[in-house]
């Protein structure tokens, strides 16, 4: 009768099984060292306060022009401010307004997802903050950030599927107040936010009219969020932005966190165009996938 022997009472055996486990061991990681690791991800936003949809100089109609102008930025997701609703006064008044609030006149078919923040009501009518994207939309929420009486303002913060295997993008659309005061209680509510609902790591997107001619808001913003100001990243300092025909103040800017900015871009109107009082900016970002588990494999993770 034969009696069996255990392979840990083998060493020969042992050692062929341990080689074994080498081999195939060597042959997933190689396997897994040739998978293409995905590409990082490019995408555009602009930001652009369109002043209810009237010209700067006489107070003219100019939402249809508006449009088209938006949709020849090729934006991917859009912040616009002084977005009007509703208005019935106008409804009346302009043979040619738009049925429909002038955020999703926007975006008919160009943009299919669209977020709209209300800050500001009165008897005709109110406007607020949109937010447009060609990506789906996860999460929207408006806060009412008025310092006083005399001016509504809001924060717009939406959260952003970008694609399979990348991180959401949190996008907070603003527009700040006049006087200064009132614009340190809301940068700093601002921030408030972010550190509370915005993930650390989590690709960061705030964009809007910030009213800080004196750039005291873009040091608190900056030193507190880790964030960097897309223009003074690409051109060494925010761009002027109001009036938008003669720009001399930098009002309007793009900020942003994990993210690696390409490029940044102002559209002024021309002295002839019927257009806002403020210049429209884009900036170009990419993004880089989530790491993958198979990447963490490699590395001994």
């Amino acid at each position: 009768m034969t009696v069996p022997v255990a392979v840990d009472d083998d060493p020969l055996m042992r050692s062929k099984i341990v080689q074994m486990r080498k081999k195939r061991a060597g042959d997933v990681r190689a396997t897994i060292a040739v998978m293409p690791s995905p590409a990082p991800v490019r995408f555009t936003v602009a930001t652009y306060n369109i002043h209810k949809g009237f010209s700067q100089i006489a107070r003219r109609m100019v939402i249809h022009e508006l449009r088209e102008r938006l949709r020849g930025l090729a934006a991917d997701i859009l912040f616009l401010q002084e977005v009007l609703h509703t208005h019935a006064r106008h409804a009346t008044r302009y043979r040619e307004w738009p049925s429909s609030p002038q955020h999703e006149f926007i975006a008919d078919a160009f943009w299919h997802e669209v977020a709209y923040g209300r800050n500001a009501v009165y008897p005709h009518g109110h406007h607020g903050n949109a937010l447009l994207s060609r990506f789906p939309m996860l999460a929207q929420e408006n806060l009412d950030i008025s310092a006083h009486l005399f001016e509504s303002r809001g924060l717009l913060h939406c959260e952003i599927a970008l694609g399979e295997d990348l991180p959401s993008l949190h996008c907070i659309n603003v527009h700040l107040g006049l006087f200064e005061r009132g614009r340190q209680w809301q940068i700093q509510t601002l921030i408030d936010r972010i550190e509370n609902a915005v993930p650390n790591g989590a690709p960061l997107i705030i964009a809007g009219d910030f009213n800080d001619w004196r750039s005291k808001g873009d040091r608190a913003l900056t030193d507190a969020l880790q964030l960097v100001e897309v223009f003074g990243s690409v051109r060494g300092r925010p761009a002027r932005t109001f009036p938008s025909v003669l720009p001399v103040f930098r009002l309007d800017r793009i900020y942003a966190r994990g993210l690696r900015v390409l490029d940044a871009h102002v559209h002024y109107a021309t002295r002839g165009a019927r257009m806002s009082d403020h210049a429209a900016l884009a900036a170009t970002f990419e993004v880089a996938p989530l790491q993958q588990a198979t990447a963490q494999v490699v590395n001994g993770r």
